[in-house]
């Protein structure tokens, strides 16, 4: 489409926009020039994330030919780009489940484990970390099962809690998060090449930083559980009031000599969607890579924003994009909805502008999956509630109901991207014509 045109298409551009901040989060474009030279040993490259496919497929692309390399990495079902499916390289990409841990995921970080037995310190391992992990990468600590660890990811989940938080938990049920993977590679040097989709961009909390050092504790952990009253294991609440599950802590020797890099972030993305705004002749502003909070909340305070740049040419002139990026939270009060955090989000926008002419809003999850849907995420238009009301839906009831997916469903109103086989987290843009 002429860019011209798309001034007066507000759909094709918020799409345009969504897709630039993903094509600057692609691994391919991310790790040209950022991998380190092949060692006296072996390279072995091991990895968990959403973007873990892309990211095995385009270190496999880079890495010479004719240097050893090896490995494992393990991604969520459905995101090994097509083209390393059909022609895989030297590093092995299996699937898992996410959000919810399942057997394959058990059984990935088991065989991760296997892999690093018998490393020197000639060797080099490549860990690509990137979000998901937490979920795809499950090896339960001494004393757990599977079916705890599913358990308490779904309650999680439902909790309200941060991602700092949930990771926090998981970091202190588990054989390989929260720096034990790096532990497990001793004496070998590691690199840690990570794809952030956390506010803040600490690596300790993406993917729980399997690689990193852990500051947090298990009284932290503990003092989490009991704020959102999660049931927890049998035996691990007086394991946590013990610290026998404590992981490695900063200043740990077995960090000595480790490298990590952080190749794709939340705040890049935006900067690239923001350009393509500007090419366009358009303004366009960020807020924050950063953004938290209860999703519907976060969606009426950009809604008061939009409408004061709507209304009265405050804090921004319009016409303009406004860009957001972070992590919401979704605490589920009622069952049996569908939809993620980018639906919610947008059902709370939606409510709160009221139906502001010419005020127009995209919400997307960058991995291409909006919770446990196919949908990366949906659009709000000055008509939205309007539309919704001829089809007898109520956007409140739906929102209640935490089933903003149904509501845009029914609209024609989902942004389906399929995977991306990247994930910077939350995208948001609103356009004010």
């Amino acid at each position: 489409m002429p860019a011209s045109a798309r001034l007066d298409d507000p759909r094709a551009l918020l799409r345009h926009l969504l897709d630039a901040a993903i094509a600057r989060a692609q691994p391919h474009r991310c790790l040209a020039g950022r991998l380190p030279p092949p060692p006296r040993g072996r390279t072995l490259v091991l990895g968990a994330g959403k973007a873990g496919g892309a990211m095995a497929a385009a270190v496999d692309a880079l890495w010479p030919k004719d240097a050893l390399l090896d490995g494992l990495v393990v991604t969520r079902y459905g995101h090994v780009p097509p083209a390393y499916r059909a022609a895989p390289g030297r590093i092995e990409v299996v699937e898992a489940a996410h959000p919810v841990p399942d057997a394959a995921g058990e059984a990935a970080a088991q065989r991760i484990i296997d892999l690093t037995r018998g490393l020197t310190k000639d060797d080099l391992v490549l860990c690509l970390i990137s979000g998901g992990g937490s979920s795809l990468l499950s090896a339960p600590a001494p004393g757990l099962t599977l079916a705890d660890k599913q358990a308490l990811n779904r309650a999680l989940l439902d909790s309200g809690a941060s991602i700092g938080e949930m990771n926090c938990v998981r970091k202190h049920l588990s054989a390989l998060k929260g720096g034990r993977l790096a532990a497990l590679c001793a004496p070998a040097r590691v690199v840690t090449l990570v794809i952030s989709d956390v506010p803040g961009d600490d690596p300790s909390v993406i993917a729980s930083g399997p690689t990193v050092p852990d500051a947090t504790t298990c009284a932290d952990a503990l003092a989490i559980a009991r704020r959102y009253g999660l049931a927890l294991p049998a035996g691990i609440e007086a394991a946590w009031g013990r610290g026998e599950l404590e992981t490695p802590k900063p200043g740990d020797p077995v960090f000595d000599g480790h490298e990590v890099h952080l190749i794709a972030t939340p705040q890049q993305a935006l900067e690239a969607a923001a350009e393509a705004a500007r090419a366009l002749g358009i303004a366009a502003h960020i807020l924050s890579d950063e953004m938290e909070g209860e999703s519907r909340v976060v969606g009426q305070v950009h809604a008061a924003l939009a409408r004061q740049v709507a209304r009265r040419g405050q804090p921004f002139a319009r016409p303009c994009v406004i860009l957001s990026g972070g992590e919401t939270t979704v605490t589920v009060r009622a069952a049996g909805g569908r939809g993620g955090r980018a639906t919610e989000f947008l059902l709370g926008a939606a409510l709160a502008l009221r139906g502001q002419p010419e005020v127009f809003v995209l919400a997307a999850d960058t991995d291409g999956i909006d919770g446990v849907e196919h949908n990366a995420g949906a659009l709000v238009t000055p008509d939205t509630l309007v539309r919704g009301e001829a089809l007898g839906l109520k956007a409140r009831d739906a929102l209640d109901r935490h089933d903003a997916y149904r509501y845009f469903e029914a609209l024609g109103d989902l942004v389906v991207t399929g995977p991306t086989y990247t994930n910077v987290n939350d995208f948001r843009a609103i356009w004010i014509a």
